[in-house]
């Protein structure tokens, strides 16, 4: 089943987000065709401030379990993360 996960980052934390990308984006890989789609969430002024991944796991236990390994989740980058049950419908990525 595919999920949604939304994470806003703690306030301030943008040098935390920064010091721990690489890591974060190597764990990501890893995680192979489980990782539907990943980005950064933008402020207004266009600076890192949270994450979207989609990601396909057979229940929500095995995201929370998933992202307990992740640099960000360690570090503690996140002031919230929401998980939630997804269906895609429609993609078009191929749009830019």
């Amino acid at each position: 089943m595919a999920y949604m996960v939304h994470a806003t980052d703690r306030p301030g934390a943008l040098d935390v987000r920064k010091a721990n990308r690489d890591a974060h984006i190597e764990f990501l890989k890893a995680t192979g065709s489980q990782l539907l789609l990943a980005g950064p969430l933008l402020s207004n002024d266009g600076e890192m401030a949270g994450s979207l991944l989609i990601v396909d796991f057979e229940t929500a236990d095995d995201v929370v379990h998933w992202l307990s390994g992740d640099p960000y989740s360690n570090a503690g980058l996140f002031d919230t993360v929401d998980i939630t049950a997804f269906k895609p419908v429609i993609t078009n990525f191929g749009h830019k």
